[in-house]
């Protein structure tokens, strides 16, 4: 696990100053604190930094192959390196190391671009081959690790793990993207089809770029998608079988590291189940880690308490508590760009728990969006079925009139809080489900906007996208689609970045078994009773970890890692609330209205309506505004 930065002129060679290089590494110095390495040739240049897990002592980079004609910088873990290795060795390739990144090298010198298809593990990469002049940047599948890019004034492309990085190159410039702060608005994060900063773009999941000296700037090419289209036989027993398998595939092949390694442990599903799978693997108890809330209704430590207990893992725990507010700045200097949701803060502190023992953690992540593992997704698979029983122009007729008329009652038990279904009954699917998904809508953002910033938006709406994702998935149902879209736009937007900048701010490689690509295939295969049965998400999943964990923790309400915002700014942190309208980031740009965040904060503090999401994210805005010094 590492950082990598580079600058490549494609139009004209120009020499490639190694300084500049070394201060765009030394921004990223906390994702690789082992070592560092920069490269240089005419028109192209290489960094990187090192955290070292594998091969210790053998790797350094940017690193060359064999035959000297080609350069890599690598950022990630290739689990099938040793398969590939005897496989290319059988084609004649010699090796110098024992480690994976020489074996990206060979591959690309065998199979070119093909490579990819070849490569199971989380990676971004850049191979530079001198033969063909040739810069090759690459991602992995589901976007697990990052890559962001910003056109040069002179004609270059400049690279690297994190914005900070491609911020140190003196060439950079600092204006907001108004689409990506709607969409930041929206969603809570900058999706992959932005950058907060006008001119940088990131490298979407799955994709890649090929670029040549004295060649115009290419599109992206996507080399990998998943596909709903087809659909799995046999027994729920075969099936389940099958899984276990796919499984515990996944979780031993994560588990192979030159340093120590562990596991976070929520108490939920996926995290315990990872854990039961490593501790059937495993000679020695697991080192496992929790976070845990100072409001009870929150707080799911007993339940990653059991499971410790369970398993005789090695256990440690901490609570979070409104007094880490203090994080927030910290945060904002994590993630670059404005970052709202609101768990990266005590997934923050249970990365810092578990670097006390370990270089390596498993987490859970990436079962909920292959195996339709949320609520949404479980209330769209059901809502589709009312919105194929009625015509559409009668559903916004008849929803559309009762959601208007409804109350909004955020404060209610669930089942009164009726609203937002009858709104998105009344809605295509797609438009329902990006409602779902987002945490303001369009209306709730208008009324936030200046009237000035409305018209710089000229028509754009960040929904459009994810319904666009929706409209072209490769699926046969809205719960296809919908699990389409989590796969596509919410995990490397949302959950993905969140584990990466907080688990490489302190040095920690967090890996995610469940995201290995042949599970979430044949996850995505799953008929759909298979996946969710009435209320029931996951539903196989779960069938399939009876053996392993207690009915109490496979089928209780999902909680999720829910931070307590809205208590803390009603309680705690209330006076925070109410200094958002007179923030740099309310007053200064002319965005918003500084009446209507006051109203936002004053029916909060007052419960007549839960607004802590819209609150938090103007706040991590505020504080992004101020770290990057964004000019509008």
């Amino acid at each position: 696990m590492c950082a990598i930065a580079g600058i490549f002129h494609y139009e004209t060679p120009k020499p490639v100053d190694p300084r500049r290089i070394e201060r765009m590494c030394d921004a990223l110095a906390h994702r690789g604190p082992d070592g560092s390495g920069v490269w240089t040739d005419h028109g192209v240049g290489l960094g990187h930094r090192r955290l070292s897990i594998i091969d210790l002592e053998g790797s350094p980079q940017p690193m060359h192959s064999s035959d000297g004609r080609a350069v890599i910088s690598f950022n990630g873990e290739i689990y099938n390196f040793r398969e590939l290795r005897r496989e290319l060795e059988r084609e004649g390739a010699r090796f110098q190391t024992a480690g994976d990144t020489e074996v990206i090298l060979a591959a690309w010198q065998r199979w070119g671009v093909d490579c990819l298809d070849r490569l199971d593990g989380m990676f971004a990469f850049a191979i530079y081959d001198l033969d063909k002049r040739q810069l090759f940047l690459a991602r992995d599948r589901f976007g697990v690790k990052p890559l962001f890019m910003a056109q040069l004034p002179d004609g270059g492309l400049a690279f690297a793990s994190e914005l900070k990085g491609v911020l140190a190159h003196p060439q950079m410039r600092r204006r907001i993207n108004p689409h990506a702060l709607d969409a930041y608005l929206t969603w809570g994060y900058v999706p992959d089809t932005h950058s907060i900063l006008a001119g940088v773009s990131k490298l979407q999941a799955g994709h890649f770029l090929l670029l040549e000296q004295g060649k115009p700037m290419p599109a992206q090419r996507q080399w990998w998608d998943i596909s709903f289209e087809q659909r799995e036989s046999g027994s729920e027993a075969d099936l389940s079988a099958r899984l276990t398998h796919l499984m515990r595939e996944a979780v031993h092949s994560r588990m192979v590291s030159d340093v120590p390694l562990g596991a976070f442990l929520s108490g939920g599903v996926d995290s315990s189940s990872v854990v039961a799978l490593m501790s059937e693997a495993s000679r020695d108890p697991v080192r496992t880690c929790s976070i845990g809330f100072d409001v009870a209704d929150l707080d799911e430590s007993d339940y990653a308490a059991k499971i410790a207990q369970r398993f005789a893992t090695a256990h440690d725990a901490r609570v979070v508590d409104a007094n880490d507010f203090g994080a927030a700045a910290q945060l904002s200097s994590i993630f670059d760009e404005p970052f709202a949701d609101a768990s990266a803060l005590p997934t923050l502190r249970v990365c810092q728990l578990a670097r006390e023992k370990v270089t390596v953690a498993l987490s859970g992540d990436g079962a909920d969006e292959a195996f339709a593992g949320y609520r949404r997704q479980v209330f769209h698979h059901n809502e589709e079925r009312v919105r194929g029983l009625i015509p559409g122009a009668m559903r916004g007729r008849v929803f559309g009139g009762l959601g208007a008329v409804w109350p909004k009652a955020d404060w209610a038990p669930r089942m009164f809080r009726a609203k937002a279904t009858l709104l998105a009954l009344s809605k295509n699917g797609e438009e329902g489900y990006a409602n779902a998904l987002s945490v303001m809508t369009g209306d709730a953002r208008e009324q936030t906007y200046t009237d000035a910033f409305t018209r710089e938006l000229g028509g754009f709406r960040a929904e459009d996208e994810v319904v666009a994702v929706m409209r072209g998935a490769p699926g046969k149902s809205g719960l296809d689609r919908a699990q389409y879209a989590d796969l596509k736009f919410w995990l490397p937007g949302d959950i993905l970045t969140k584990v990466d900048r907080t688990s490489m701010a302190v040095g920690l490689e967090a890996r995610e078994p469940l995201l290995d690509h042949r599970l979430v295939e044949f996850a995505a295969r799953l008929p759909e009773s298979q996946r969710v049965r009435g209320v029931t998400g996951k539903y196989l999943l779960k069938k399939s970890m009876e053996r392993y964990l207690p009915k109490e923790i496979l089928y209780r309400p999902k909680q999720g890692f829910v931070t307590p915002i809205a208590q803390w700014l009603r309680g705690p942190l209330a006076k925070e609330a109410r200094a958002i309208a007179e923030s740099r980031v309310v007053t200064q740009t002319g965005w918003f209205s500084p009446q209507a965040v006051t109203q936002l904060a004053e029916q909060h503090i007052a419960g007549r309506r839960d607004n802590s999401r819209a609150l938090w994210q103007l706040l991590m805005l505020d504080r992004a505004f101020d770290r990057l010094n964004i000019t509008n």
